[in-house]
């Protein structure tokens, strides 16, 4: 079995590798007990071993922990080249914003399951999810794509920006520097992708229950040195939920949310910042104040 399955590897590395060159500049990974986190192109990505065996019985118990249901399309993926199991989800958020999810169980090597997860808002790229695949199991993912789990410093990008080690990793591109800001992002391969991922984010943030958006506006801003435009968000916490917040002192929540190209990178980013966070007098508390600057 281990050596069909290193044979594949080899083989289909071989057939895709001009596919998947351009990958390694926009991923960003980070490792986390056992499981590892992904994020290109706007996708939320999962990958971890786990030690069962690759059965009925072993499969169905993690179906219950992945929420998957019997009524859900529970199927095999014939075009990859190892035994596996797929299923396929969509979630209607609100008109306009569709959750797609999908779960792929793949019996590895050591004959136990390996699960990859992808989560994307607004499109669905199965020949994607295919390559990306091979990329994990082949073990093809370059060592410089990992984020280290200390924040002294982050790679935005392409450009190393230090932080001291007072901030936290919240998911892979996402930092959060307690009373100086919250920050995520994701490189994309075009443009025009960059701007569908910031209009969904956007839309997230208003379909959320717990609280509404009380101002809206386009602003001027420089980001990475560059000239460029920004959607500024208050959006105010409301109701039981505003009491929960409130203990902190946090109220308002300002967000931008940017897409722009940054160094040959197609970048989209949000950036926010509670009512009670430390302020500078650039008007951004320090976090935000490492990208971005408000243009007067």
């Amino acid at each position: 079995m281990k050596s069909i399955f290193l044979l594949l590897m080899l083989l289909y590395s071989f057939v895709s590798k001009s596919q998947t060159d351009n990958y390694f500049d926009r991923l960003s990974a980070i490792e986390n007990n056992g499981i590892v986190f992904y994020n290109i192109d706007g996708y939320v990505i999962t990958s971890q071993i786990l030690n069962a065996e690759f059965s009925e019985k072993e499969l169905r118990k993690i179906y219950k922990k992945c929420s998957i249901k019997k009524s859900d399309n529970i199927t095999k993926d014939d075009s990859l080249l190892f035994n596996n199991i797929y299923v396929a989800k969509s979630k209607k958020i609100v008109d306009s914003l569709i959750q797609n999810t999908s779960y792929y169980f793949i019996e590895n090597a050591n004959k136990t399951i390996s699960v990859i997860f992808f989560g994307c808002m607004n499109k669905y790229d199965r020949n994607f999810e295919r390559t990306f695949i091979y990329l994990i199991l082949g073990n093809r993912i370059p060592q410089g794509c990992f984020n280290s789990p200390k924040t002294d410093s982050i790679n935005f990008a392409g450009r190393k920006i230090a932080l001291g080690g007072n901030c936290r990793w919240m998911n892979v591109n996402t930092i959060q520097c307690e009373y100086h800001g919250e920050m995520n992002w994701s490189v994309h391969k075009n443009f025009e992708d960059a701007k569908n991922s910031i209009e969904s984010q956007f839309r997230l943030t208003k379909s959320r229950k717990m609280g509404k958006i009380i101002s809206e506006e386009i602003v001027d801003i420089i980001f990475e040195g560059a000239k460029t435009k920004a959607k500024k968000v208050v959006y105010r916490i409301t109701g039981v939920n505003a009491l929960l917040v409130g203990l902190s002192g946090g109220k308002t929540l300002t967000i931008y949310y940017v897409a722009a190209e940054v160094r040959n990178n197609y970048v989209s980013c949000v950036l926010s910042y509670w009512n009670n966070d430390i302020i500078n007098e650039s008007g951004l508390p320090y976090l935000l104040e490492q990208v971005m600057q408000l243009k007067k």
